[in-house]
């Protein structure tokens, strides 16, 4: 019998739908045992999210300091052939929960030696995130075999509305006028095709997992026009991270105030700095083609699009 964990954390369920998309193949497999691993803070996040609430958690997700989670329910010493680890994006970082868990020793006794599939949801932005979880995989001894990627229908542009009322309302569509934020619901669906082929490969023999099974399948589609977006602007995020961290703890005076002043910052950054960007990106695209077809071709890996 295979054995697949699935660890997820998920705070508005989408993922979660994700996630059962994906492992449905695998349950149905008489060859496939599947254990589920729900993550969850002590202190849970709220959902929707207070606004400067959702900005006091910025510092300690940008540099990712783990935060305290309920006992986890899994065995550690328990070897599975396969664990699907399912996150969100949170400030171009793997989310806290998902952090906390990659922080715990559980997770190193279970990871090392250990094949991975990452399974993301997230508005468009999730390059800098996953290089920061592939190298925790990598400190922790695990191969990293696979990454699917789904992210959401609106487009970047409608995102940058869209996503922040669905976070802050709780709605996907609050409002008439607003594109429905989040994932398409078909596409979900179709993510079943990428635990189909994780099933056909854990019943062809009984190896370890070493080569990518999901190439072919359009696991991650890269956005080259985000690739120097994402770069500087998790340089930018450390940055801001660290002065915010240094202000105070979370709930302190110094800390919210600082916060006021980086959002004000952010919106300008936003409205100005984007999109000189972009036009300045557009021009200077025939001269970095080569280059920009190397980087997408790496953070594509080891799926591939």
């Amino acid at each position: 019998m295979r054995q697949v964990l699935v660890v997820h954390f998920s705070q508005t369920g989408q993922l979660n739908r994700l996630v059962q998309s994906v492992c449905v193949p695998l349950q149905a497999s008489d060859g496939v045992q599947v254990d589920f691993l729900a993550l969850q803070p002590a202190q849970p996040f709220p959902f929707p999210w207070p606004f400067l609430g959702f900005f006091r958690i910025f510092p300690e997700t940008v540099l990712m300091k783990p935060q305290p989670l309920l006992p986890l329910a899994v065995d550690p010493d328990k070897r599975y052939d396969l664990i699907i680890l399912a996150y969100q994006v949170w400030f171009l970082s793997p989310s806290l929960p998902c952090t906390s868990f990659l922080a715990s020793p559980e997770a190193a006794q279970l990871l090392k030696g250990s094949p991975v599939v990452t399974l993301i949801g997230c508005r468009n932005m999730w390059l800098m995130a996953q290089e920061k979880v592939k190298a925790r995989l990598q400190a922790l001894g695990a191969k990293l075999v696979d990454n699917v990627v789904l992210t959401d229908a609106c487009g970047t542009a409608a995102s940058f509305l869209a996503t922040p009322l669905w976070m802050f309302t709780g709605r996907q569509k609050p409002y008439s006028w607003v594109p429905r934020a989040g994932i398409d619901e078909t596409e979900i669906a179709a993510a079943s095709r990428f635990g189909e082929a994780m099933a056909r490969r854990l019943l062809a023999d009984q190896q370890p997992i070493e080569q990518p099974m999901l190439s072919g399948l359009g696991a991650v589609k890269v956005d080259e026009k985000l690739i120097a977006s994402e770069k500087v602007g998790n340089r930018s995020f450390t940055l801001w991270s660290r002065l915010l961290s240094a202000l105070g703890p979370q709930q302190s005076r110094r800390r919210g105030a600082g916060l006021v002043v980086y959002i004000v910052f952010l919106i300008c950054l936003i409205i100005t700095v984007v999109p000189i960007t972009a036009v300045l990106k557009k021009l200077l695209a025939p001269l970095s083609k080569a280059r920009i077809q190397r980087e997408k071709a790496y953070f594509a890996g080891p799926s591939g699009e």
